[in-house]
Order: structure tokens, then C-alpha cells, then sequence
């Protein structure tokens, strides 16, 4: 009980600072609270709409200028220092080179632009306005790349045409001794398949035509491997496609799949927009009420900040679950098989995007993170301990009663296989325990009392027997 009340309070200290200093940029939002807060105008209701007015003008400039300023960042910044690492020359760590290394990396990504950009056409053009060299002709497919790709420095990111990337992608661009670092050249062949979840080395031993699975570890020895699929770790070969893959292999190229991608970019751009309103409406509210608090006299400062961060904390967690029942139309998922040119496919793009369940990690540890997941429509049994974890689809998840989520366990009811998407629940019994960065894919079951070991694979369809031990990438049978 402690640990949570510290946790809490540690939030209620500091969610304020990035209010406070938008509202120091926009000192007008809290002399309107506080010159019209009162008297007539609180009785007309003038007051209250002055006070909005400006909250919404200064969320909008505020949303916009974050975006404008990490485009010129992530453009900029890159660019300028990378000239100063010369690729395979080795520099002191914690030396000035190491600093360089850092900004450049610290500066070449952002999560903002990739959610923004990210599961669409447009997130190949923000990948080579970044520095990536995505080699010449881009074969677009409207989900080339998910939403949270990053490398070391753009400008030695290498991923040839052709090639498509699930989501968690991450291009290391160095190495490292115990004194000394290097930048390297990385290159990812052409007509490449990356799943969930994968750090690809300078080093990789991968060319053209390669499957990787989630998690997979990248051979770093032996021949280049082309024409093949890789999974697990250490990995081992697979067929590069199956016949399963390719059903809807007649809308990948041609009229109709032009067709339907125009259809995609149309609605992935509604998309775009409405997440964007969302983040205007958000920043609004917690414009509006830190200002209309900070306007109201008798109270002291730190009783106003704390009042306010709170009101703003149980919006937020109020937003999120309703954002996420309308963008499902109020409905639970459903168990699909689509491709990706499907308008389905296209509606669960938007819950992605649109949807705003990162509140939960607000709770993470405490005896609360099970209502925090029921609030976004998952099945919770009681006594939940969620340190961490994570949901892409909240309504295929169901949990019994005392289930233990390590922090960074992943359950993904969901795969994207070669422009295919599929998606099925994810069902853990009682006394299940999901170990530290955990990692379960769709139309998996866990039986009561069982365990997945930390950093563990557990593939799409398994189903775990009751008080059994599971590890490994993919996971199998250990013990119990």
C-alpha cells in the first residue's frame, strides 16, 4: 500500500509540469480564469467561455508546434552530427563522440510522428525524410511499417524494396566493447518479412526474400541466408511462405489492389486526422482545468495543482475506456481472418490509432490495473497483478483469477502475415503466470496454475496444460 501511494503521488507531482508550462506560454488562458471567474460573468457563463476558448486555441498551437518541432528535430538534428561518426572507426565510450552517438540517436526517431504516420502509406515518406534509405522504389502496401520502428543513426539504416514490417523493429547501428563503441552500415534485404519485436545487428547475416519471425535472433554468422524463413532463438530455418499466406495473394498487385489501396490511404488519412483531434481535445481539458483551478483564489497552489491533476488523471481514464468502446462500435472483437485491403482491416486500424488505453500504465503494480483493463473492455478475474503489461486488443484478452503479468509481458491477439491479418483470443486460467517480457500471440490458451518463462515465444495457437512450466523462443514444454 506504500509503494502505491508513493506511485501515485509521484504521478500527482509531476503530470502538472507540462500543463504548467503550457500555460506559461499562454499566460491568457489563466488571466482569463482569473479576471472572469466571478460576478456577472460567472453567472452568464462568460467567464467559462473565455476560459475554453483560449485552452482550445493553446491546445491546438501547442499539438501543432510539438509535431513542427520534432519534424525539424528528427530532420535536423541527425543530419548535422552524423558527418562526425565515421562508420567502423572505433570511439571511447562516455567520450565526446559517445555524446554525438547519444543525440543522434536520442534524436533520430519519434513516437509522436511514427503513431501519427505509423500503419499507413505515409510512414515510409516520414522513414526517408528521417535519413532511412528505403533503396529507391518503394512497393507500397499501405502497411509497410508499423508504428514503432527506430535505429541508432537514419543515415546507416538500410531496408531494401519490397520489404514489410509488422511493428517493434529495432536497427542497431552499433557495437560495443567494455571501452569502446563503432557505427556501422545496416542493411535489411528487399522483399524481407519482419515480424513483432526484432533487433536487426549491423552484423545481420540476412539478404533478399527472408521471413524473420517474431523475437527472432538475427544470425550474426555463417552464410547469408536468402530465399528462407528464421525463427526463434537461437534461430533455426522455416519455409519462407506457406499456402496459408497466400490467399489473398490476388490483391497485391493489379487494378484492384490499386483500387483498394487508394481506399486505404482515404481512410487511414480520416484516421490521421481524428487521432489528431483527440490529442487537441485532451491537451484542451487539461489546459481548461488547470486554469480554471489556478484561477480560483482562496486556494493555495499545491492544493489547486494536486485537485486539478487529479480531475485530469480520472478524465483520462474516462476518455480512453470510451474512445475505446466507440471506436469498436460498442462492441467486443471479434476472431477475424482479413487482408489487409479489407475496410475491416481499416476500422481495426483506427481502434489502434484512435483508441487511448496508455492510462493503464498509470495503475502498473498496483491492485488496480485490473480495473483499468475491464474499463477497456478485457475479462479480469479477481486479484490481478499487472506490473506491466500490455494488451493490443483488450476485448480478445480473458484472464481468470490471480494471474501475474510481468512488466513488459506482451499479449498480441493479432498478426500481420505477408498483407494478412488475423486475429483470436488470448485465454489465461487461474494462477497463470506470464514471466518478464513475455511475449503471447492470438488463439493461445494457458491452463490454470501454468507459467511462461521470462523473454519467452508463445506462438499463435498453443495451448499450455494445466501446472506446466513453458519457455523458450518459440516457448515449449519445460516441466511441471
Amino acid at each position: 500500500m506504500i509503494y502505491n501511494v508513493a506511485q501515485f503521488a509521484t504521478v500527482f507531482l509531476l503530470a502538472p509540469i507540462p500543463v504548467a508550462v503550457g500555460l506559461a506560454l499562454f499566460p491568457d488562458i489563466a488571466n482569463a480564469g482569473a479576471t472572469h471567474l466571478g460576478g456577472q460573468d460567472m453567472v452568464t457563463g462568460l467567464g467559462w467561455v473565455r476560459i475554453a476558448g483560449g485552452a482550445l486555441a493553446a491546445a491546438f498551437v501547442a499539438v501543432v508546434t510539438v509535431h513542427l518541432a520534432q519534424m525539424i528535430g528528427v530532420y535536423a538534428v541527425p543530419r548535422l552530427l552524423s558527418p562526425l561518426l565515421r562508420p567502423g572507426v572505433p570511439y571511447q565510450l562516455y567520450g565526446f563522440h559517445y555524446y554525438v552517438y547519444g543525440v543522434i540517436r536520442n534524436f533520430g526517431h519519434s513516437g509522436l510522428l511514427k503513431n501519427l504516420f505509423g500503419d499507413s502509406s505515409f510512414i515510409t515518406g516520414l522513414l526517408r525524410f528521417i535519413g532511412w534509405d528505403l533503396s529507391g522504389r518503394i512497393v507500397q502496401t499501405g502497411s509497410n511499417f508499423g508504428v514503432s520502428q527506430r535505429c541508432d543513426v537514419p543515415q546507416l539504416t538500410r531496408i531494401g524494396t519490397g520489404t514489410m514490417v509488422a511493428d517493434g523493429l529495432t536497427v542497431l547501428n552499433s557495437d560495443y566493447s567494455a571501452t569502446a563503441f563503432r557505427v556501422d552500415e545496416t542493411r535489411i534485404g528487399a522483399n524481407n518479412y519482419l515480424g513483432n519485436v526484432i533487433a536487426y545487428p549491423s552484423g545481420g547475416r540476412t539478404g533478399d526474400n527472408v521471413l524473420l519471425g517474431t523475437k527472432v535472433l538475427v544470425p550474426i554468422d555463417g552464410p547469408v541466408r536468402e530465399n528462407t524463413g528464421l525463427l526463434g532463438s537461437p534461430s533455426f530455418e522455416i519455409p519462407r511462405l506457406v499456402k496459408r499466406d497466400t490467399e489473398f495473394d490476388d490483391l497485391k498487385d493489379g487494378e484492384e489492389h490499386d483500387r483498394r489501396l487508394a481506399g486505404k490511404n482515404r481512410s487511414n488519412l480520416v484516421t490521421m486526422g481524428l487521432y489528431l483531434l483527440g490529442a487537441v481535445f485532451q491537451t484542451f481539458v487539461g489546459f481548461f482545468v488547470f486554469a480554471w483551478v489556478l484561477a480560483d483564489p482562496p486556494l493555495d497552489v499545491p492544493v489547486r495543482l494536486a485537485g486539478a491533476t487529479i480531475v485530469v488523471a480520472a478524465f483520462s481514464a474516462l476518455y480512453g475506456a470510451f474512445i475505446e468502446r466507440l471506436t469498436l462500435g460498442f462492441r467486443p472483437l471479434q476472431p477475424r481472418t482479413v487482408s489487409i485491403y479489407d475496410p475491416y482491416f481499416w476500422a481495426h486500424e483506427r481502434h489502434w490509432k484512435v483508441a487511448s488505453p496508455g492510462f493503464v500504465a498509470l495503475f502498473n503494480g498496483t491492485p488496480f490495473k485490473g480495473l483499468a483493463w475491464r474499463m477497456l473492455g478485457a475479462k479480469v478475474g479477481k486479484r490481478l497483478f499487472d506490473d506491466g503489461g500490455h494488451f493490443t486488443e483488450r476485448s480478445l484478452v480473458s484472464l481468470g483469477d490471480f494471474v501475474t503479468l510481468n512488466a513488459g509481458a506482451v499479449l498480441q491477439s493479432h498478426t500481420l502475415e505477408e498483407g494478412t491479418f488475423k486475429s483470436g483470443m488470448i485465454t489465461l486460467g487461474n494462477d497463470v503466470t506470464v514471466g518478464t517480457n513475455g511475449y503471447l500471440n492470438y488463439d493461445v490458451v494457458m491452463g490454470d496454475g501454468s507459467r511462461l518463462e521470462p523473454d519467452s515465444f508463445l506462438m499463435k495457437g498453443e495451448h499450455v496444460p494445466e501446472m506446466s512450466i513453458w519457455g523458450g523462443n518459440p516457448a515449449r514444454h519445460l516441466g511441471g
